[in-house]
């Protein structure tokens, strides 16, 4: 399968820039470099042009950022968000040092948007047209990301294909062993008891909703748009005898319909968007029962400000990442109430560590299968979501939550945590 098929990047396959006759950066191209390294808050890395010419931090051993040629420093210039990144992929940029090192000190360096002026604003983060999460639009958003191919995944992904982010009771356990304590945890938090009815909104393959049919003996339905992911868990429902007991339905989370106990979402919010926040609120609150409950698992981050202009371009369309106060506006116009909260995010670091090494350890093949822009465009969203967690830009938050009628509530925390080592 070749990556063309989604008109993904429509860059140049190869990794090298085209060689010709290249002139020494004028002054007025300095004067520029300089001035946007000022802006970006003079982080600590070096900007390096195409004949050794460096502009910025003076410290030594500090990541380069290597522009290749004058055209690409033009580009770079009037769009850095989206100009590094397409430059990257396409081979025209290049980064010298620890690339994750490199993508920590840039992400430390952005001022909070509280902090910026207006020309920070615009030439780190220029406004872009986002694409909407409409029926269709969602369609079509998902399917750019995750309709790739499921052979893609599973190159790096764990064996039980869950493309959210694990948890790590022992910081040196497996990616496999991790991802089922995710699935562990979650359920725990729900509490559920055999014979309950569950709805999953935005089930990825599948391996969640299976896990609570199989180990807690629920009965399941699961939303989820992708073709891809659907054809994948339904053949593995059949394998595994359990599809009378979860059914995996291809449409929106805005078409669930009945009544459930337990309303699960792992992984899906960051790609409702926040103007749709209150249709997801009022469809939570259309299909729980009078005792109802559930779980949303979401990225989140600490301030609102859009996706990163070239993830939410080439990577994830439609995607935003909200606050912790945009999370609860799911339930507070529905006298749902909140009833737990927990970070991840460190967790969500060590699940990109794995999944970063193993997706270098299949790169080539990778480059082959689709082409050399494509990987280098997946090794850089992979490296800069991982610089992004660990200096905590984004967040993973889990939030518990049930009708406000119903008092059956554990007293403590003991429920999540009795046994779980067994």
């Amino acid at each position: 399968m070749k990556q063309k098929q989604f008109g993904y990047l429509n860059l140049p396959a190869n990794n090298k820039v085209e060689q010709t006759k290249k002139r020494s950066p004028n002054g007025t191209e300095l004067r520029l470099l300089e001035f946007l390294w000022r802006i970006m808050q003079k982080p600590k890395l070096q900007l390096k042009l195409w004949d050794g010419t460096v502009v910025g931090s003076d410290e030594e051993n500090v990541p380069k950022l290597v522009i290749n040629s004058p055209k690409m420093l033009w580009r770079f210039l009037m769009n850095p968000n989206i100009s590094f990144g397409d430059g990257y992929s396409a081979g025209e940029i290049d980064v010298e040092g620890d690339m994750l090192h490199f993508m920590e000190a840039v992400f430390s360096s952005r001022p909070s948007l509280h902090d910026s002026n207006w020309i920070q604003r615009y030439a780190l983060n220029r406004p872009r047209l986002v694409r909407r999460n409409t029926l269709g639009g969602s369609r079509d958003n998902i399917h750019h990301h995750y309709d790739l191919g499921n052979e893609f995944y599973r190159l790096w992904l764990d064996e039980e294909m869950l493309y959210t982010c694990a948890y790590f009771p022992d910081p040196g356990m497996s990616l496999e062993a991790a991802q089922i304590a995710k699935m562990e945890h979650v359920c725990r938090k729900l509490r559920l008891t055999p014979g309950e009815q569950v709805v999953e909104a935005g089930c990825g393959w599948g391996a969640l909703s299976l896990y609570m049919a199989r180990r807690y003996g629920v009965s399941v339905k699961a939303f989820n748009v992708s073709r891809e992911q659907m054809q994948w868990a339904r053949e593995r429902a059949k394998r595994e005898g359990l599809a009378n007991q979860v059914e995996f339905i291809t449409d929106d989370y805005r078409n669930v319909s009945g009544a459930f106990d337990v309303f699960v979402s792992v992984g899906m919010l960051e790609h409702v968007g926040r103007e749709n926040y209150a249709e997801m609120g009022h469809v939570i609150d259309r299909c729980l029962k009078d005792q109802g409950r559930g779980l949303v698992h979401s990225i989140g981050q600490l301030e609102s400000r859009p996706m990163n202009g070239w993830i939410e371009k080439r990577i994830f369309p439609g995607a935003y990442p909200p606050t912790l106060s945009e999370i609860t506006k799911l339930f507070e116009p529905w006298k749902l109430e909140v009833t737990d909260v927990e970070n991840l995010r460190l967790h969500y670091a060590k699940t990109l560590e794995h999944w970063l090494a193993r997706f270098e350890t299949h790169a080539q093949q990778i480059a082959m299968t689709y082409d050399a822009a494509f990987a280098r465009a997946w090794r850089l969203y992979l490296v800069g979501s991982l610089a992004h967690f660990n200096i905590g830009a984004l967040q993973l938050y889990q939030v518990v939550f049930n009708r406000v009628s119903n008092n059956n509530l554990p007293w403590s925390r003991a429920h999540l945590y009795k046994g779980a080592s067994e």
